[in-house]
């Protein structure tokens, strides 16, 4: 759950710590006080899009910081998953910067963690139920999500997308193989004559840096010739001197003779010894590279005729030979696949169709299931709504065939009935706002134990709603955060009364700068917010002992 959430230079919020309890936390204020704008920062750090408008006036930069306790099974593996450990406490730190010049950092637990791994790691952390959030239901397209959770086939969905995506693949495969005659035979003949061309040149890889290796020795050769050779004769010698490594010699036999008489000369004939043996290696190795170097057999215009050749050929297949002989690889395997074009069409043919046939079988047995969770669906959600002083409404999950896609061979959309005698019909065109939030709390409630997310978010759930209606609201999220931390912004009292943990939200003016604070309330303070949302201005004692007494019964 959000244990803490610590807020910096957001919009007209300087600094502000707020710590949340378990059960369900209620945040309050005038209008424009800033309540939004504490939602604002907790999707900072779920990893949602964020404007620079949001860092306050003045300031270079914002900060955002979250902790998170008490993960959920599904929160640490995601953590773990993402490579991101909890502290020895079990807790997570998230933690986003913004600044102006769009560079900002985010950390999970101290360590540097992208933008899309805080979205990630959020789905599992926070639900946010927000103002708009009801208008998902209104977009059709998102109707099955709710279907498929309530009837828990992600397995399900899992295999059947493994085999579409296969599907899809071969699908294309086979459109994109079906070319007329006349365009396959081009192909061919341009692919074999680029297959001939590479093989005739018969590159193969290094060979252009030893070109131009032997291509810089026969241009040096007389200069070469002449360094080995001096140095040949330094160390062995020539008709009239010795050279170093007789020299090294004599000294060897020199010292050897007064070894016995003088015992500490044996370890500086051992060192000459060494260097004696590598100085005969040098000789050797000098030998070896004059042989190499002489140029017999190599010829300098074979040589750059190879160059050349390597140099045209690399600018119609690669820039290297590595990449020429790649070339010429999948070049050999179009030209075989072209060549054997009715076979290989056959076996595609045939392994679509098998692969197309496993989706459907797929696809259809989710659908099945669909339909029994839609019925589970309608009947948990219509309950819900009865309790929140919608009795006579009607709900209906229209499933209609469709080609294969993503989801399976379903159309899904909900219909709804708000009043008697009506027959049900599209949310959009019969929902009207009270009505939507009311019906997306009913879903949230229905579809929390499949969510497996420890906080839900409500911001302004109330919206469009009033009297009982907002009474049994409260009563919903007052039950929901009995099993779940439950945050809501709310103008009405009698949610605000239901809270667990109460916070106010406070905006002042001061040296012509707006600040927001948000404060918890006390029992007294609760008391008297609760008397300003029902008596706005002007806040009587009549009013006051009202609020005393729906805090009292919500503590009886």
């Amino acid at each position: 759950m959000l244990k803490n959430l610590y807020i910096e230079n957001i919009a007209v919020i300087e600094k502000t710590n707020i710590d949340f309890e378990k059960g369900l936390n209620v945040l309050t204020g005038e209008t424009g006080a800033g309540k939004s704008i504490v939602i604002d920062s907790i999707n900072a750090i779920l990893g949602n899009r964020t404007s620079r408008d949001l860092i306050r006036s003045g300031s270079e930069n914002a900060f955002v910081s979250a902790e998170f306790d008490e993960l959920s099974p599904h929160a640490l593996a995601a953590a773990q998953e993402l490579g991101y450990e909890p502290e020895e406490d079990g807790s997570l730190l998230v933690q986003r910067e913004l600044t102006l010049s769009g560079k900002g950092k985010c950390r999970i637990n101290g360590r540097p963690a992208a933008v899309s791994v805080l979205k990630t790691l959020g789905q599992y952390l926070i639900d946010i139920h927000g103002q708009h959030a009801s208008y998902e239901l209104m977009s059709p397209d998102l109707h099955i999500t709710y279907i498929d959770k309530l009837g828990d086939i992600d397995k399900e969905l899992e295999e059947y997308r493994g085999v579409y995506r296969e599907y899809s693949r071969l699908n294309a495969e086979l459109n994109k193989a079906s070319v007329d005659e006349g365009e396959r035979a081009r192909k061919i003949d341009l692919l074999s004559y680029q297959v001939n061309e590479l093989e005739q040149a018969d590159f193969y890889v290094g060979e252009y840096e030893e070109l131009c290796d032997r291509k810089q020795i026969l241009e040096n050769s007389e200069k070469i010739a002449g360094a080995l050779n001096e140095a040949h004769e330094n160390l062995n010698g020539g008709d009239d001197s010795d050279g170093a490594i007789q020299q090294l010699e004599y000294a060897c036999d020199s010292l050897s003779g007064i070894v016995e008489c003088m015992p500490e000369t044996e370890e500086i004939v051992k060192r000459l010894q060494n260097a004696l043996y590598e100085l005969e290696d040098c000789r050797d190795e000098l030998v070896s590279m004059a042989d190499a170097a002489d140029g017999e057999g190599d010829n300098i215009d074979e040589i750059e005729e190879r160059l050349d050749l390597v140099y045209s050929l690399g600018k119609k297949y690669g820039h290297t030979i590595t990449e020429m002989l790649e070339f010429l690889d999948k070049a050999r395997q179009q030209l075989e696949y072209l060549e054997k074009y009715d076979e290989n069409k056959e076996k595609l043919i045939k392994a679509c169709a098998q692969a197309k046939e496993r989706a459907k079988t797929l696809a259809e047995n989710i659908s099945a299931k669909r339909k029994a969770a839609a019925d589970e669906f309608c009947k948990a959600v219509k309950k819900e709504m009865t309790f929140l002083d919608m009795p006579n409404v009607e709900l209906i999950v229209r499933i209609d065939r469709c080609e294969l896609n993503k989801d399976g061979c379903d159309r899904v959309e909900i219909l709804i009935s708000t009043n008697p005698g009506e027959q049900p019909k599209p949310v959009a065109k019969i929902a009207s706002g009270g009505e939507l939030s009311r019906m997306m709390l009913a879903i949230k409630n229905v579809l929390a134990d499949r969510d497996n997310i420890d906080t839900l978010i409500f911001d302004e759930v109330d919206t469009g709603i009033s009297g009982s209606a907002a009474g049994k609201v409260g009563l919903k999220l007052k039950e929901v955060s009995k099993t779940r931390q439950v945050l809501c912004v709310t103008h009405l009292a009698q949610i605000a009364a239901l809270a667990d943990n109460h916070f106010k939200i406070k905006k002042t003016v001061r040296n012509e700068k707006t600040f927001t604070e948000v404060t918890p309330l006390d029992h007294n303070g609760r008391r008297d917010e609760l008397a300003r949302i029902i008596g706005g201005v002007e806040i009587t004692q009549a009013t006051l002992d009202y609020a005393e007494e729906m805090l009292s019964a919500d503590t009886n």
